[in-house]
C-alpha cells in the first residue's frame, strides 16, 4: 500500500474523512501513479546515443490525472497526500494562476531574444528537473492563456516527458466556455481528455462548508471576538495547527508589471489581508483581479467605516469586491459595522457615493449565503 492511501485510509477511519466512493477512487488512481514512479522497473525518459541512432523513442512518461468537481469535495486534499507522498525529489506542486503568470514572464523573456517560437524553450525551462507537475484549481479566465496552453502543454507533455497532475471544478469541456476566440483552446481540451485520466470527485460532502458550520463570514464590530472567528475560520479551512500560528506561511504576490503584493497569511488557497494594506494602498483592478484567481477565500480584516472621508479607500474596496464576487470567492471579514452600514453618508451631495455602494452591500449580502458559499472558485 502506498503512503497516499496509508494517509487517506487514515483519515477516514480517524472520521476526519467520510466514506466516499469517488474520492477513494481517485486516492487508488493517484497511488497507482505513485508506483509508476516510485517503482524500481521504471524506465528513465531519455535514451543513449545508440538508441537514437536506431531510432528508438523515449518511453512515454506515466498518464496523467485530472480530478474535476464541486467546491469542498477533497480535490486540494488529495493533490496535498499525492505530493506530500510522493517520494521522489523531481516533482513539483503549483497554484495554477501563479503558474501561468510565470509562464508569461518566461515567455516575455524569450520573445526579447527575438530567436524563434518562444513556446519550446519556455517548456523545457519549466520541465527542466521535472517529472511530475501538479496544480491546484485550473481554470482559464482569458485568451492569452487560451492561446498558448495547448501548444505549450503538449511540449511539456508529448516532448518533455513531463506528467500533468491537476484539479479544477470544471469538467474539461467546460473549460474557458464561452471565452474569446475558443476554437483556439479546444485542441487542449482535447490534449487533456487523450493523455490524462478525467475522474470526477463530486461526493455528497462538502468539507468546506463543513469546517465552516457554526462560524458566520462576516463579523462586527472589530475587536477581540471578531478575530477570534476570523483566526478559528483560518485554521479550520487550512488544517493549519492554531498552536503553530507564528509560523503561517506568507507571499508575495506577483500582480504584474514587475509589481508584487505581500499576503502576510498564505496557504491551502486561503489568504489573509489587512484592509489597510489590500484598500490603503494604491491598488488597481488588475491587483485584485490576480487575488481572486489566485485565492479561493479570502479573509480580511479591519474594515473601517468607509465613505466620502476615505474616498479613494472606499472605491478601491468596491474593485475588490467586484473582484472576489465575479470570481465567486469566499470573504471573510472583521469590520466597524454589518454591510449595510458601513457607507456612511456626510450629506451634502454624497447621495450618489451612497447610491453606488449599494450595489457593494448587495454583493456583500449574497456573498454571505449558502447558495453563493456553494459555489465553486470562478464558477458562472
Amino acid at each position: 500500500m502506498s503512503g497516499l492511501l496509508d494517509r487517506y485510509h487514515a483519515l477516514v477511519a480517524a472520521g476526519e474523512l467520510r466514506p466516499d466512493a469517488e474520492q477513494a477512487a481517485a486516492a487508488a488512481r493517484l497511488a497507482v501513479l505513485q508506483d509508476e514512479f516510485e517503482s524500481s522497473s521504471a524506465q528513465p525518459q531519455t535514451v543513449g546515443l545508440l538508441g537514437r541512432l536506431l531510432g528508438r523513442k523515449p518511453s512515454p512518461p506515466p498518464r496523467g490525472i485530472y480530478l474535476w468537481g464541486g467546491v469542498g469535495r477533497g480535490k486540494s486534499m488529495l493533490m496535498d497526500l499525492f505530493h506530500a507522498t510522493l517520494d521522489i525529489p523531481e516533482k513539483r506542486r503549483v497554484h495554477f494562476h501563479a503558474f501561468m503568470l510565470e509562464v508569461h514572464a518566461l515567455l516575455r523573456e524569450e520573445r526579447k531574444k527575438e530567436s524563434g517560437d518562444p513556446i519550446p524553450p519556455v517548456a523545457a525551462a519549466l520541465a527542466r528537473d521535472l517529472k511530475v507537475l501538479a496544480f491546484d484549481e485550473m481554470v482559464v479566465n482569458n485568451s492569452a492563456d487560451a492561446m498558448i496552453m495547448s501548444r505549450l502543454f503538449t511540449a511539456l507533455i508529448q516532448t518533455e516527458g513531463v506528467t500533468i497532475v491537476t484539479t479544477s471544478n470544471r469538467r474539461p469541456g467546460e473549460l474557458y466556455k464561452d471565452g474569446l476566440n475558443r476554437e483556439h483552446f479546444l485542441p487542449f481540451i482535447d490534449l487533456i481528455e487523450r493523455e490524462l485520466d478525467v475522474l470526477p470527485l463530486n461526493g455528497p460532502t462538502d468539507y468546506r462548508l463543513d469546517r465552516l458550520g457554526g462560524i458566520e463570514t462576516w463579523h462586527a464590530p472589530v475587536g477581540p471576538e471578531a478575530t477570534a472567528q476570523a483566526r478559528e475560520a483560518f485554521f479550520r479551512l487550512t488544517d493549519y495547527p492554531p498552536e503553530d500560528s507564528a509560523n503561517v506561511p506568507s507571499a508575495e504576490l506577483d500582480v504584474g508589471g514587475g509589481r508584487s503584493l505581500f499576503v502576510p497569511k498564505s496557504l491551502k488557497g486561503v489568504a489573509v489581508f489587512s484592509f489597510k494594506r489590500l484598500c490603503g494602498e494604491a491598488r488597481g483592478a488588475s491587483d485584485y483581479l490576480t487575488v481572486a484567481r489566485t485565492y479561493h477565500t479570502v479573509i480580511v480584516v479591519g474594515i473601517p467605516q468607509l465613505g466620502a472621508e476615505l474616498r479613494n479607500e472606499t472605491a478601491r474596496f468596491v474593485t475588490l469586491i467586484d473582484a472576489l464576487y465575479e470570481n465567486r470567492v469566499k470573504l471573510i471579514a472583521t469590520a466597524a459595522t454589518r454591510p449595510e452600514q458601513l457607507y456612511a453618508s456626510a450629506g451634502g451631495g454624497d447621495d450618489n457615493g451612497r447610491f453606488e455602494f449599494d450595489r457593494t452591500v448587495s454583493r456583500l449580502m449574497e456573498m454571505q449565503s449558502e447558495a453563493y458559499m456553494a459555489l465553486g472558485h470562478g464558477e458562472d
